[in-house]
């Protein structure tokens, strides 16, 4: 399907849009797929870590013929298949620095789909000293959450409590991981076509209902 077909189908077009999905595990998938279906025109996928078979239950666009790959390479030829009007682009290296961020400078928003404190310790420090929009989604067996945050706005992911670790970490299903990646897509368009108002609230699905919470101050 090309850009001006899905712009017909859903009535609106976010062809001139970019973003820098950080993690291409079972959140990130789901947020590249679906951003590219919803006509994106740029991504930078960004993932150090390679595909396993133990995860491949919630990482549908891989299979265990991508074993031992690099997801973001992989990743990247499947959403080019998928959305080939989509300019793809891929960072095979851990984030370990603010200073390795510079090229996702470039993007509107930044999504971050990680299970690292530390990775979201960095990027979000990166995104509020660079005044960029970013989203956090974060899941844990039938409980996840999602958040946009755009600086000097709303109240940062620390203040949302999105660097907190989680006590009694366990395995996410697939759904889990595709309801919060759907959410952070949803709330990327969103931002993208100036509908703010989820911006600052903390969205939080637990197996059986999605809740809005309100957060206070910036």
């Amino acid at each position: 399907m090309q850009k001006n077909d899905k712009q017909s189908v859903q009535g609106f077009d976010i062809c001139t849009k970019s973003a820098a999905v950080i993690g291409c595990g079972g959140l990130g998938t789901n947020v590249a797929v679906h951003l590219a279906g919803s006509g994106i025109g740029k991504l930078l996928l960004w993932d150090f870590d390679e595909v396993e078979s133990r995860n491949l239950n919630r990482q549908f666009m891989y299979t265990l013929e991508d074993e031992g790959k690099a997801k973001s390479l992989v990743l990247n030829n499947k959403i080019k298949q998928y959305a080939p009007d989509c300019r793809v682009e891929s960072v095979c290296v851990k984030i370990e620095n603010i200073s390795q961020l510079f090229s996702a400078a470039d993007f509107d928003i930044v999504i971050l789909a990680v299970d690292n404190i530390a990775c979201r310790e960095i990027v979000s420090a990166f995104c509020e000293a660079n005044g960029i929009p970013y989203i956090n989604g974060s899941v844990n067996g039938f409980y996840g959450t999602a958040y946009l945050c755009i600086p000097g706005k709303t109240p940062s992911l620390e203040a949302a409590g999105g660097l907190e670790k989680s006590e009694g970490i366990t395995l996410s299903p697939s759904m889990s991981a595709g309801i919060i990646g759907a959410l952070e897509a949803k709330l990327a368009v969103d931002y993208f076509l100036g509908k703010t108002d989820s911006a600052g609230k903390l969205l939080c699905y637990d197996g059986n209902t999605i809740q809005e919470l309100s957060l206070q101050g910036a």
